[in-house]
């Protein structure tokens, strides 16, 4: 196959995506070892994607969500790509919104009675007192859309409204978005890498992470859900809810408990990150399954070489017929 990796030469962390140049080329060379054409395409404009469509690869898989066009709105590339009968990786435009807007995800899954932390935004002086929040303390704070820990911090977590505040006032300040605000769950945190092929498939990962108790460490790991029972219940949430989202080929699920063993959908990450040592998407792949980095990107290949096969017969037959049975012409009158 003939296959494109695109990202950009955009440098900020406030949007999820592979990670760096240096991760996206590996991600080239694994699908060249696996007997690919690739190659690395960095987009600074249309002129850049345009060159794309002209090229006709086989299939892009997309490193980043989008492309920031200075005074235009953000180009998304999987709109970009469906509109120009290209088959892209990932999940499409409108469902890639459950990525961005955490609470929209969440919103989702709660009306589909997939358990979700209860949560409301918050805007600076949009609540006046305590007694006006929808939740009672302690309460954990991040931006709405987390990308890469983003608003996440030692000051997140908040026992009374001064911390709410100034935490919801720090959110806006840095991001200009609302404050994701969610009851905090005392609880174990995981994280669930996901592949799901055509027919319905998937090959499901799930780690749990232990986070340092002082938040300024940088010291927490991974490791592999010990108890059956634990295992099946975080899985079988993390399944619900990329399901119920209308996710496709993977999707980065985190689940947390509360006191009671319970899981809880918190968010999911749809263009994870994929850099070696620090992607918990590789990392969650090899602890559960033993998957390495070859092993994770042929099975992503596997579906996106599928779909792509499937769309460029669908699109050869919808040629054939436009040119054998034309639209017919009508006459008005007698």
């Amino acid at each position: 196959m003939n296959i494109e990796v695109i990202t950009t030469s955009d440098k900020t962390f406030r949007k999820t995506g592979f990670g760096s140049l240096s991760s996206c080329n590996d991600v080239v060379e694994s699908i060249q070892r696996a007997g690919n054409a690739a190659r690395l395409t960095v987009c600074a404009s249309l002129d850049d994607l345009q060159a794309v469509v002209a090229r006709k690869p086989d299939l892009v898989v997309l490193a980043e969500k989008f492309m920031v066009i200075e005074d235009a709105e953000n180009l998304w590339f999987s709109e970009y790509f469906s509109k120009n009968k290209i088959t892209f990786s990932g999940s499409d435009r409108e469902t890639l919104k459950f990525d961005s807007d955490k609470a929209s995800a969440k919103i989702h899954l709660a009306n589909m009675r997939i358990k979700t932390a209860r949560h409301f935004t918050a805007l600076p002086k949009q609540f006046l007192s305590q007694k006006s929040l929808p939740l009672a303390f302690p309460l954990f704070i991040k931006s709405i859309d987390a990308t890469n820990g983003n608003g996440i911090d030692e000051l997140s977590y908040v026992n009374n409204f001064a911390e709410f505040e100034a935490k919801v006032l720090s959110i806006y300040t840095e991001f200009e978005q609302p404050a994701l605000v969610e009851e905090y769950l005392p609880g174990r945190d995981f994280t669930v890498a996901i592949i799901c092929n055509s027919s319905g498939g998937m090959t499901v990962s799930s780690i749990e992470i232990l986070r340092p108790e002082d938040q300024q460490q940088n010291t927490e790991c991974c490791m592999q859900v010990g108890v059956y029972d634990d295992s099946h219940k975080v899985n079988e949430l993390a399944k619900a809810a990329f399901l119920g989202l209308g996710l496709r080929d993977f999707a980065l699920i985190d689940v947390r408990m509360n006191k009671y063993g319970q899981c809880f959908f918190m968010g999911a990450n749809l263009v994870p990150n994929m850099a070696t040592g620090t992607s918990y998407f590789l990392r969650a792949c090899e602890i559960a399954n033993q998957l390495s980095y070859d092993q994770v990107i042929c099975l992503l290949l596997e579906e996106f070489s599928s779909r792509s096969r499937g769309e460029k017969i669908h699109y050869q037959v919808l040629k054939q017929r436009n040119l054998h049975w034309p639209r017919a012409s009508v006459k008005i009158g007698f």
